[in-house]
């Protein structure tokens, strides 16, 4: 193993961030052979569409569920902490890539969206646009990267801020959405309906 050349990248860093680039554009293919929109039906492209009831969501390039992309981020770098504590920053972002890009693809899968508009309140979801769930990969690096860079304290605060804001404006978060596909709860749906 050769010592790195001081002013040159890591070669081992180039190669996860180009396995990291790989990955996502694998993700963009399946999901365009699955048959998923590049951009919204609607012809436009929006930097935040905040109606969550609406064919706009989940189709532009963030929304009200972005903050649980970037929690992904969060928790991923931490499973990739956990798992490989002496492997650069560069791999932890590649594990957490394979992983977002598997749940990215498995979300759009007919089955899962129709899971979510039986077990939710999302009756008008129909999968995410290409460009949406690429976005949502991207937002869960930012979250890797951050989580990376700030204190373990200021990651758990944030993650929690995000989760209690967007419980309180769209009655729905991180904790919620896994709760509501693994077991639905008549009381909480009912709840996430009177909007």
């Amino acid at each position: 193993m050769s010592a790195a050349v001081p002013g040159q990248p890591d070669r081992r860093a180039v190669v996860f961030l180009a396995s990291c680039l790989a990955v996502l554009l694998l993700q963009i293919l399946v999901e365009r052979l699955m048959g998923r929109v590049w951009i919204c039906e609607c012809g436009t492209v929006k930097l935040w569409e905040g109606a969550v009831r609406s064919s706009g969501n989940s189709q532009h390039l963030s929304d009200w569920y972005t903050p649980s992309h970037i929690i992904h981020g969060f928790l991923l770098y931490g499973l990739g902490h956990l798992l490989m504590p002496r492997q650069p920053l560069a791999a932890k972002l590649l594990l957490a890539t394979v992983v977002e890009t598997a749940w990215e693809i498995l979300e759009n899968t007919p089955r899962v969206i129709d899971r979510y508009r039986a077990a939710t309140v999302s009756l008008d979801y129909y999968g995410d646009s290409i460009l949406n769930s690429t976005m949502d990969t991207l937002f869960m690096a930012a979250g890797v990267l951050f989580a990376a860079r700030m204190p373990v304290a200021v990651t758990i605060t944030l993650a929690v801020f995000f989760e209690l804001l967007t419980g309180w404006i769209i009655r729905d978060n991180l904790t919620l959405n896994v709760l509501m596909l693994v077991w639905p709860l008549d009381a909480v749906k009912a709840w996430q309906g009177a909007i």
